[in-house]
């Protein structure tokens, strides 16, 4: 059984301590609530408007075929962007104060195909505390065997050329998830080092709420649609691979790209630094100045500031990034920034690259 690793305690005035202590001072200050604002509110209505609009014109409505497939691609990216903006900070517990509206909001992610049970333990428990720790962070394990992004994995002669099929093969990472991640992970023994021990109604969960997104999303457009069984399958993925590019290209951004490290444990599977600065050396932004990328993205493009305060808004970040940056400056810690997507893109490029061949 995988030992967990140990993050060292902190004493004293320590970087986490500080930037706490100047952030909630912030809060306090300007009197405002770290959960969604009304801003946020509008946001949220805005994407789950637009799903349920794009999903009953593919369901009603004749369009020609090229449309409907530029709506079904669009569906698959806005399924995404619930994802990013209004699921994940539900399930961090972020959204609002209240658990029931967390819990409501964490729902809907089952109705975009991935488990919200299962997100929590590898996402919040496993990938927050031991960010990009190989053995540990299950999220760093990309296609095994294909895909090699840190020392520790195997290098395969076919990886030479991963900075060129990397890409295409991202946008199969809604499809794994719908049909094969959230069952892998819910009955496999442990993930990272955490064991699975999970309460009986989660069993039902899983199978119920998949099923109901295969009916709705397969099933009812059968039924429904005047096309035959393998057109609305080409609809589906197509949906998918719009879906699954837009998830795996945000979430390599933020930690797989150039200066960000993987730290490994020492033999008794202690980490060297303390949890926060460990996040600062695994952790990038991109596109930080881009209204676009922050209304889109959730905050993910602000990674830095979300994995230090997950329990906040991610529509605060942008306000309180100056303090972290400042406070890690202060501290001698990095603060990793691409200055647009393109540029982390690039950044991304060039560490698949460097992987795919022999140091």
């Amino acid at each position: 059984m995988k030992v967990k690793a140990k993050f060292p305690s902190s004493t004293g005035n320590t970087f986490y301590t500080e930037v706490r202590r100047r952030v909630n001072n912030d809060f306090k200050k300007n009197n405002r609530s770290i959960n969604a604002d009304f801003g946020m509110w509008i946001k949220a209505c805005f994407f789950l408007l637009l799903f349920l609009a794009l999903y009953l014109t593919i369901l009603l409505f004749s369009v020609h075929i090229a449309v409907l497939l530029v709506i079904i691609a669009m569906l698959g990216t806005v399924c995404a962007f619930i994802g990013f903006n209004i699921c994940h900070d539900a399930i961090h517990g972020s959204f609002s104060s209240s658990k029931r509206i967390n819990t409501f909001f964490s729902f809907l992610f089952n109705m975009v195909g991935a488990n919200p049970y299962v997100w929590n333990i590898t996402h919040n428990v496993v990938h927050h505390t031991y960010t990009n720790i190989p053995g540990h962070d299950e999220d760093i394990e990309v296609a095994t065997g294909l895909i090699r992004i840190c020392t520790e994995d195997e290098l395969k002669p076919h990886q030479r050329f991963q900075q060129w099929y990397a890409f295409p093969l991202y946008s199969l990472a809604s499809l794994s998830w719908v049909f094969r991640k959230d069952y892998k992970k819910f009955f496999q023994k442990s993930v990272g080092a955490c064991q699975n021990k999970h309460p009986n109604i989660e069993y039902f969960n899983l199978f119920f709420y998949k099923f109901l997104y295969y009916f709705i999303f397969i099933v009812l457009p059968v039924l429904i649609m005047p096309f035959s069984w393998w057109q609305i399958a080409i609809g589906f993925v197509v949906l998918h691979l719009a879906q699954g590019l837009t998830m795996g290209l945000v979430f390599q951004l933020a930690h797989v790209v150039e200066g960000t490290t993987f730290p490994k444990t020492n033999a008794d599977g202690n980490m060297e630094e303390a949890w926060a600065e460990h996040q600062m050396r695994t952790t990038a932004n991109f596109a930080t100045q881009s209204p676009i990328s922050a209304f889109f993205l959730g905050g993910l493009n602000r990674q830095i500031e979300h994995h230090l305060f997950p329990k906040i808004c991610h529509v605060h970040y942008g306000r309180i990034s100056g303090i972290v940056k400042q406070t890690a400056h202060e501290f001698g810690l990095p603060y990793h920034e691409n200055t647009t997507c393109l540029s982390a893109l690039r950044s991304h490029y060039r560490i698949l690259k460097k992987m795919g061949r022999v140091a």
